[in-house]
C-alpha cells in the first residue's frame, strides 16, 4: 500500500475530525507505520516503541476532533508521537525507580538497561531536566533535532514566529548540551 501524500492525509483528518469513522479508519491503518517509525527514533526497546506508537495511535482516535487543519496533518501527528514516547520514557523511568534495591535481577532488564545508558534516552532524560525550568524549549527541540521538522513547520504547528522558534532550539540546545556530557 503506498503511503498517502500530505494533502491525502490532511483531507482524511479533516473528514475523520467531523466524525467520519471510515476516514478515522483509513488514517489510523494509512499513519501507523509513520508513529512507529517516530517512537522507534525516541525509545531504543522495540516493545517500548511500540506501546508509545499504540498510545499515539489511541490518541489520535480519540483527539482527532482537536485537529483544525491550521497546520498539516503530519505536523500534529508528529507532536502527538513524540510526546507519547516522552510519556512511555517517564513511565519507563518510574518503573525502574521503583524497583527495590535489595533486589538484584537474575540477568539485566534491557528496558531497565536502555532507560539508563540509552544515549536517546539520555536526551530525553536531559529534556526532562531543561523542561522543568523552561517547558517551552522542549517541544521545538524534539520537533527540529529527533522529528526533523524543518523550522517553518515546527513555526505553525506552535503557532509561534520562525523567529521565536529559531531561539527556543538554540536555547534548547545550549541548555541540554552539558547534561549530555560524559563524565568520568
Amino acid at each position: 500500500m503506498e503511503e498517502p501524500t500530505p494533502d491525502e492525509l490532511d483531507a482524511l483528518a479533516l473528514r475523520a475530525a467531523a466524525g467520519d469513522r471510515d476516514a478515522l479508519e483509513e488514517l489510523l491503518a494509512a499513519v501507523q507505520p509513520r508513529v512507529r517509525r517516530i517512537c522507534g527514533r525516541m525509545l531504543l526497546f522495540p516493545e517500548d516503541a511500540e506501546e508509545a506508537a499504540q498510545d499515539a495511535l489511541l490518541l489520535v482516535a480519540t483527539r482527532i476532533g482537536s485537529f483544525g487543519g491550521r497546520s498539516r496533518f503530519t505536523t500534529w501527528l508528529h507532536a502527538v508521537a513524540s510526546n507519547s514516547a516522552r510519556s512511555t520514557y517517564r513511565t519507563l523511568k518510574r518503573r525502574a525507580a521503583e524497583r527495590p534495591t535489595d533486589e538484584l535481577p537474575v540477568a539485566a532488564d534491557p528496558r531497565t538497561t536502555s532507560v539508563i545508558a540509552g544515549s536517546r534516552l539520555d536526551l530525553l532524560e536531559a529534556l526532562e531536566v531543561v523542561g522543568a525550568e523552561r517547558p517551552e524549549l522542549v517541544e521545538p527541540l524534539v520537533l527540529r533535532d529527533v522529528q526533523q521538522l524543518d523550522y517553518a513547520e515546527i513555526a505553525r504547528l506552535l503557532d509561534v514566529p520562525l523567529g521565536t522558534v529559531k531561539s527556543r532550539i538554540h536555547s534548547a540546545r545550549a541548555a541540554v548540551r552539558p547534561l549530555l556530557r560524559v563524565t568520568d
